[in-house]
C-alpha cells in the first residue's frame, strides 16, 4: 500500500517514537515524530496531519490530552490516539472527552493500533 497520508508521533520516550514510527511506516503511511506536543504545534506537519498517536503523559510541557482538546477544538478533522503506561478510568474518560479516537494502555497489542490507525484513515 502506498499513500500520502499522513501520521504524526507524539511521545518523549525514543525508543517508543521510534517503534511507533517504524510501525506505521511498515503499513505504507507518512510518518513524522515529535519529542512533544509543543514541538508537533510549531511544525507545518501540524496542518498537515491525518492522525495523531500521542503519549498522554510526557516529562515536560503539554499532555497527550490538552494535544487532543486541541485539535478537537481547532482541527476537528484530525483523530488523535493517545497511549499511556497509566490509564485508569479517569485517564480514560479525560482522553475521550478531550476528543480523542481511543486510549489505549500501554504495554499494548500492537494490532489493536493497527486496527485503529487504518480505521481511523479507512
Amino acid at each position: 500500500m502506498t499513500t500520502e497520508q499522513l501520521v504524526l508521533v507524539v511521545d518523549d520516550d525514543d525508543g517508543m517514537r521510534t517503534s511507533l514510527d517504524a510501525l506505521v511506516r511498515s503499513l505504507g503511511y507518512r510518518s513524522a515524530t515529535f519529542r512533544s506536543a509543543e514541538q508537533l504545534l510549531c511544525s507545518a506537519d501540524a496542518r498537515l496531519a491525518d492522525c495523531i498517536i500521542s503519549d498522554i503523559e510526557m516529562r515536560d510541557g503539554m499532555s497527550g490530552i490538552a494535544l487532543a482538546a486541541h485539535f478537537s477544538i481547532n482541527e476537528a478533522t484530525v483523530p488523535v490516539i493517545l497511549i499511556s503506561a497509566y490509564v485508569d478510568e479517569k485517564v480514560y474518560a479525560a482522553g475521550i472527552g478531550a476528543g480523542a479516537v481511543a486510549v489505549l494502555k500501554k504495554p499494548f497489542v500492537g494490532k489493536t493500533l493497527i486496527d485503529l490507525i487504518e480505521a481511523t484513515l479507512g
